[in-house]
């Protein structure tokens, strides 16, 4: 299927990538009101074109995705339903579920079918939106290199900011342990922020998908686990489905939306996963890797947010295990 864009006419060369890894120039001719790829871009399969050194089967690639987007954030959806009701929680997190993949298919198929325009096996994130850029209309051209280092950043702020949140839930899940069993220690957060700093930069070090799949699956097997312990308390005198009010007040809302979004989203890590599949044709479609790892996703945060939600109401905390009592080791 050709891709057609409406552009006035313009013919370009740009090279994508600045540090050498997939050089490219584009060449685009086109018509007056149409894009129309020729028959040479048609035939070019960028999947065909990719040599990777350390191909990820179906499998590592899923563990890696279901990572990305299973984090600790479950553990803050009943946080996330106390904003929204039992109700509106559901039917919220089953429709910011459905928006957070068909904006993740988006950016991936952009990402492949800029890929055959412009003749590169693969494309990062930034590297996607310059190609985006460079192949759109002729005014928005100029943009194509503003773009890219503005999405380096911006990527960059949001993933850091994303750590940031997960260490503190960390710090402050360990704390609440060793405070219980030596209440007269000195340590307080930043120490505590300083002790996780050396193996987080340890993992830091892995710079290979391939090499990090091990750990993202061991790390899935303590977070199901996690998930098992957090159902076995909450299920312990559960109480009934209308204990609590199925809708609250809108101006709440925002704070359930962004939490959801910020606990199910793990979008710096799709194209990385897509471009070292060893079958990227897998990762889209039904069932794909993307559709398999997303409805695993949204069931479980959403049996968590209720049922955590039901069981503490208001009161439960941005961590769903510091609301688990303590005494029990």
């Amino acid at each position: 299927m050709a891709n057609s864009y409406n552009m006035k006419e313009f013919s370009s060369t740009a090279v994508i990538t600045e540090n050498g890894v997939f050089p490219s120039t584009i060449s685009i001719n086109t018509t007056n009101t149409k894009y129309k790829v020729n028959e040479n871009e048609k035939d070019y399969d960028p999947f065909q074109s990719r040599e990777l050194e350390h191909p990820n089967s179906d499998v590592r690639s899923f563990a890696n995705l279901l990572k990305s987007s299973l984090g600790s954030g479950i553990l803050a959806m009943p946080a996330a339903f106390k904003n929204a009701g039992t109700l509106v929680g559901i039917f919220g997190t089953i429709i910011l579920g459905y928006i957070c993949t068909h904006c993740v298919y988006l950016l991936v198929k952009t990402s492949q079918d800029v890929c055959r325009v412009s003749k590169v096996p693969s494309l990062g994130y930034a590297e996607t939106v310059e190609a985006v850029f460079a192949t759109g209309p002729r005014p928005l051209q100029k943009f194509s290199k503003a773009m890219r280092i503005f999405i380096d950043w911006a990527m960059a702020l949001t993933i850091l900011g994303a750590c940031a949140v997960y260490v503190i839930l960390l710090v402050d899940s360990v704390q609440q342990i060793v405070d219980h069993f030596s209440k007269d220690n000195s340590l307080n957060t930043t120490l505590y922020c300083l002790i996780f700093l050396v193996p987080i930069l340890i993992f830091t070090q892995i710079k290979n998908l391939k090499y990090i799949a091990p750990f993202s699956g061991f790390a899935n097997i303590l977070l199901v686990l996690t998930f098992l312990i957090c159902i076995y308390y909450i299920c312990y005198d559960f109480p009934s489905f209308d204990s609590r009010p199925m809708a609250v007040p809108i101006g709440r809302l925002p704070l359930f939306i962004g939490t959801v979004i910020f606990a199910m989203e793990g979008i710096g890590v799709v194209l990385p996963v897509e471009n070292t599949m060893a079958k990227p044709q897998h990762f889209l479609g039904c069932p794909g890797v993307l559709n398999i790892t997303m409805s695993i996703v949204v069931l479980l945060y959403m049996i968590m947010g209720i049922l955590g939600y039901l069981k503490y109401g208001d009161s439960a905390e941005g961590s769903i295990t510091l609301n688990l009592p303590t005494e029990e080791m």
